[in-house]
């Protein structure tokens, strides 16, 4: 059965929660403030904290700060009377996963915790089969189109997130790189749109990007992504349909006369954000990697 402490300065408040609690058959000890609880979560890792948010030493705020802290896994369900509202919503915003009002604990006490505890084990669990992932390979077939493209990014971005691979600014780095590499693809790759005629002013290049999706020849054309992500690395492959191009020829984006150009732009966040990057012989594939700090 589950273990749940109760931190509350008041016996009686504290006795109430214990029991009705230890009447659905959970295990129940107490605190009476923030520093003892943390003893207690040391020494007996329990289940859910619940905590009071108005207590001397250290009240109901400092309590979830700590343990978020230090005890990221373990939710704590706020107790609040009235006048802690502002530092109730302050804890929620701490990291505190519910709140039950004391005059409702006889009503709310137990289907919250019970709620609590499920959402709680349920992201355990999934952490553990995360964990034990070695390795997750996805294709995805695009339309010729940069609509849709931030929903795709973002869903990449939480599996990365997810899976512990990166920090949260590399994974912004590695959102920034696979936009930049599929707006060349769609843009550069099957539109056809040239380097010169990227420099154009943005509602010149807009139009004329207008006109060449809606020509069959371009419009029925696809950009196809590969994400391979491992404990290591991920490694991301698009490819597009389009007649390619020598990239031996590709200018050094890094180069200071390059830097400032609209069209250089891309190249040169996905060199800056990727650890290896390369394109295939025909120019319509890019390879992108980034390996992980603990790899």
């Amino acid at each position: 059965m589950a273990t749940v402490l109760i931190v509350d300065d008041s016996p009686l408040d504290r006795s109430l929660a214990s029991r009705l609690l230890e009447d659905v058959g959970w295990t129940v000890f107490g605190a009476e403030h923030g520093e003892q609880a943390l003893e207690q979560v040391a020494a007996n890792e329990p289940d859910i904290v619940l905590t009071d948010m108005q207590m001397p030493i250290m009240d109901g705020l400092e309590l979830v700060k700590e343990l978020a802290a230090t005890y990221p896994a373990f939710p704590v369900i706020l107790m609040t009377a009235f006048g802690s509202e502002e530092i109730a919503v302050r804890a929620l915003q701490q990291g505190a996963a519910s709140y039950v009002p004391k005059d409702r604990l006889v009503r709310d006490l137990v289907g919250t915790a019970k709620s609590v505890l499920a959402i709680a084990q349920a992201k355990r669990e999934a952490d553990s089969m995360i964990a034990s992932m070695r390795q997750v390979d996805s294709e995805y077939v695009l339309p010729n189109s940069v609509e849709g493209l931030d929903t795709l990014i973002g869903h990449i971005k939480d599996q990365l997130t997810s899976l512990g691979l990166f920090g949260q600014t590399d994974v912004m780095r590695v959102g920034t790189a696979l936009y930049e590499g599929l707006i060349n693809a769609v843009e550069h790759g099957n539109l056809e749109l040239s380097s010169e005629e990227r420099d154009q002013p943005s509602r010149s290049y807009r139009l004329l990007m207008a006109e060449r999706a809606a020509m069959p020849v371009f419009r029925e054309r696809h950009v196809y992504l590969t994400t391979n992500l491992s404990n290591s690395e991920a490694c991301f492959i698009i490819r597009d349909e389009g007649p390619g191009f020598d990239p031996s020829i590709l200018p050094d984006p890094t180069d200071p006369d390059n830097v400032g150009k609209v069209n250089g732009r891309g190249l040169f966040l996905i060199q800056t954000f990727m650890d290896e990057i390369r394109f295939n012989d025909v120019g319509n594939e890019l390879t992108m990697v980034k390996r992980c700090s603990e790899a």
